[in-house]
């Protein structure tokens, strides 16, 4: 497979190696990314331990909080232009006060919900018509809690990323604390016992390998693992990373020194693993207003 100067655009991206270095890996593991990533890793080039996707697409994510219920979404704009709209953030409060006042399980389900302007799933197609631009539901979450536990919420960068946590035990502000931790840290899940089992086998081979071109013996190398899947841990759950606000303890540390418990943690990032629109947005709009 002949290797372009895009995919070496974007492994250079994702892991921060050079570009000769990113060149001979998609040669070796016959432009396939994933597979390059890892050949990065194990020679020791790679900064990064997970592949980052490319975040583009445009909207906003919120958070709506009504007694013991909560709801988090992220809706889509193809602009950020429309993203800071009136209009585009009045629909998103519409969306997401009728999501709360409801049992919906899916987007599909979300879309059927009613409105004072019809159908959540109307609402966004008139919005889209009147705006200009395509406007998408793209993913919610309800969270109920009881009435000893706290929710947490932190909405950062205007609605770029909202982070929701959900506390048994400690306060209100704890489970803010928490929630900031983890719009600001990206945990991809809150516990090691979450992370999926494939997951922890591909950065354990990765690891070995990496250790054994390091020249350690296969036998050190095993033992290597473990210390670094450790390591891995404490950057991708949140339990286990280092509290920002006091790095000697951890957050579930924190949470238990302040009488909690950690429950939950659902965090967006607006566009997350998302591509990109490579055209320009302004041009084609100009185009359509010339007539072109």
């Amino acid at each position: 497979m002949e290797v372009t100067a895009s995919m070496v655009k974007d492994l250079r991206e994702s892991t921060g190696a050079g570009m000769m270095d990113c060149k001979k890996a998609l040669a070796e593991c016959n432009g396939n990314m994933d597979e390059a990533v890892n050949w990065l890793r194990e020679k020791g080039i790679a900064k990064s331990a997970k592949k980052e996707s490319r975040i583009a697409a445009e909207g906003l994510a919120n958070i709506y909080i009504a007694g013991n219920k909560a709801v988090i979404l992220e809706v889509n704009s193809e602009t950020d232009f429309v993203s800071k709209n009136e209009e585009f953030r009045n629909m998103i409060d519409t969306i997401g006060k009728t999501i709360l006042d409801s049992n919906a399980k899916s987007v599909d389900e979300a879309k059927e919900l009613s409105t004072d302007e019809g159908t959540i799933g109307e609402l966004i197609i008139n919005k889209t018509a009147k705006i200009g631009e395509k406007l998408s539901l793209r993913r919610f979450e309800i969270v109920e809690k009881s009435d000893d536990e706290n929710f947490g919420s932190y909405i950062h960068m205007g609605g770029k990323i909202a982070a929701l946590t959900l506390i048994k035990g400690a306060s209100e502000d704890a489970a803010k604390d928490v929630a900031m931790q983890a719009a600001a840290m990206k945990p991809l899940y809150v516990f090691p016992s979450e992370v999926p089992a494939d997951v922890i086998d591909n950065e354990k081979q990765v690891q070995k390998e990496l250790a054994m071109n390091e020249g350690k013996p296969a036998d050190i190398a095993e033992k290597m693992v473990e210390g670094r899947i450790k390591k891995f841990y404490k950057e991708i759950c949140l339990a286990e990373q280092a509290f920002i606000k006091d790095g000697d303890v951890t957050v579930e540390k924190f949470v238990t020194n302040n009488g909690g418990e950690l429950k939950k943690m659902v965090r967006y990032e607006v566009g997350e693993g998302m591509e990109k629109r490579n055209e320009n947005f302004a041009e084609e709009v100009m185009n359509q207003v010339k007539g072109n």
